[in-house]
């Protein structure tokens, strides 16, 4: 069982900068580690993921371009560097990860055995 621990999240003003942090219990190697968010009154939705086989990312358009996801497989933590933040962005993010060697569809959240609990970032306008 991969626990999953977020950090990083705040209030923070439209145009600000968060950084969120996941710390993983087990080995992160070899499992794609991703980001999504849920707001009020809203299905979960993908933001952003870090793929173990072929170690490329992809992104939501709404964040591309603005959000970086990075991961430390040597600390077993993967990363979510959020700029030009925007209210619409007001969420809880939750931090997921796949069982190891996993070659699913990386953008469904079905497809992530493991999330961390949340946290919560809220901008304001």
């Amino acid at each position: 069982q991969v626990q999953l621990v977020e950090s990083g999240g705040g209030l923070v003003q439209a145009g600000g900068s968060l950084r969120l942090s996941c710390a993983a219990s087990e080995r992160t190697f070899r499992r794609s580690m991703g980001w999504f968010r849920q707001a009020p009154g809203k299905e979960r939705e993908f933001v952003a993921t870090a793929i173990w086989n072929i170690g490329s990312t992809k992104y939501a358009d709404s964040v591309r371009g603005r959000f970086t996801i990075s991961r430390d497989d040597s600390k077993d933590a993967v990363y979510l560097q959020m700029n030009s933040l925007k209210p619409e962005d007001t969420a809880v993010y939750y931090c997921a990860a796949t069982l190891r060697d996993s070659y699913t569809n990386v953008i469904a959240a079905q497809s992530y055995r493991y999330w961390g609990q949340g946290t919560q970032v809220t901008v304001s306008s």
